[in-house]
């Protein structure tokens, strides 16, 4: 629903709290940092078909990259492939 939308991308409190409704929970998102949640996300969605531009305007997948801190696909799927390597080197160390 349009009320849930966030119009930078993603979901609103109010968008969030309809999907808590409905079983699911769904998190802010992460905007920097080496968070698994956020390599997670930036991966799946960097790989999602479709255009980041339809008419000029940002699509609601490129709008959601932005909210995650990435400025395209291609981006996004570098962000994910360095925050991992960093995580799994951190693992390592541990």
């Amino acid at each position: 629903r349009k009320a849930g939308k966030n119009p930078k991308g993603g979901l609103n409190a109010k968008g969030r709290a309809s999907a808590k409704k409905q079983g699911m929970n769904l998190k802010r998102p992460v905007k920097s940092g080496d968070n698994p949640r956020r390599a997670s996300f930036l991966a799946r969605m960097g790989g999602m078909r479709g255009p980041e531009k339809k008419n000029g305007k940002p699509t609601r997948l490129l709008l959601s990259l932005r909210a995650w801190g990435a400025s395209s696909k291609a981006d996004a799927k570098r962000k994910a492939a360095a925050i991992s390597k960093r995580n799994k080197a951190k693992k390592r160390k541990a």
